[in-house]
């Protein structure tokens, strides 16, 4: 039933089965699957001829992998355009790790995409996000700068071998400080696979929830990472447009 957006918690489609139920709160069950429009839990934020915004939830792939190939942003928010005009087409931009959630931008036309394209190769593009992480974080700001590449087992890590890695530049300043955690609002300069995740456990300090890069806790029951704003020029009309989102409610005690 999760599995098939048939829950909602609150109101909202719930698809992670250890989300936390509060007082006074509703679920409902479906008998069947909702409509592409609600598909997984994406959430439409803006739309126009020439793009798309949405909210990804976690656990939910931004596009397909040789494993998976329904179960995706893409083809839910694809089946979505194509039910007034079949003809519809959507092109991928950019990604978000598959148990991050946030905000995502497709492109409606390939002039679209290029352009929108161009501007993160530019790094014209804002991203911003919410990290909880293990441990205390001394420092109120920083930099982490390194040369990421991919081992065989598709695992990131940071390099000195400029012919293997690739620049990736975060930003992060603390936002708060809770007991055995610190929350961070991280900012990227390039976006590199997993870049957050590996610059922060690289610096001692796992986002929770993130067993690849070395968590130990899971006080969210998700991995602590959350694209909450968005920002870039429109890429025909070139009006800024910026996009945020609320934070899950399983971010909420730790903002």
């Amino acid at each position: 039933m999760l599995a098939q957006s048939r829950v909602r918690v609150g109101g909202k489609v719930c698809k992670i089965a250890t989300t936390p139920i509060h007082s006074g709160e509703t679920i409902e069950v479906s008998s069947r699957k909702t409509s592409a429009s609600l598909g997984a839990g994406l959430e439409i934020l803006h739309q126009d001829p020439d793009i798309v915004v949405v909210q990804k939830p976690a656990g939910l792939l931004t596009v397909a992998t040789p494993n998976e190939r329904r179960e995706t942003a893409y083809r839910y928010l694809r089946d979505y355009l194509a039910e007034p005009d079949p003809r519809k087409k959507l092109f991928t931009v950019h990604r978000i790790d598959r148990f991050a959630s946030g905000i995502l931008v497709f492109a409606r036309s390939e002039k679209a995409q290029t352009a929108l394209k161009d501007l993160f190769s530019r790094h014209e593009v804002r991203r911003n996000y919410w990290a909880v992480v293990e441990g205390h974080v001394e420092k109120d700001s920083g930099t982490i700068r390194s040369r990421l590449a991919e081992n065989k087992a598709l695992r990131m890590y940071s390099t000195r071998d400029a012919g293997l890695g690739k620049i990736a530049v975060t930003h992060f300043r603390v936002l708060r400080r809770t007991g055995r955690f610190t929350t961070l609002e991280v900012t990227l300069e390039t976006g590199r696979k997993n870049q957050i995740r590996v610059h922060l456990s690289e610096a001692g300090h796992p986002i929770v929830g993130d067993r690849a890069y070395g968590s130990t806790v899971d006080p969210l029951g998700r991995l602590g990472l959350h694209a909450f704003r968005l920002g870039f020029n429109h890429p025909v009309s070139r009006v800024p447009l910026l996009f945020e989102t609320q934070p899950p409610q399983e971010f909420r005690d730790y903002l």
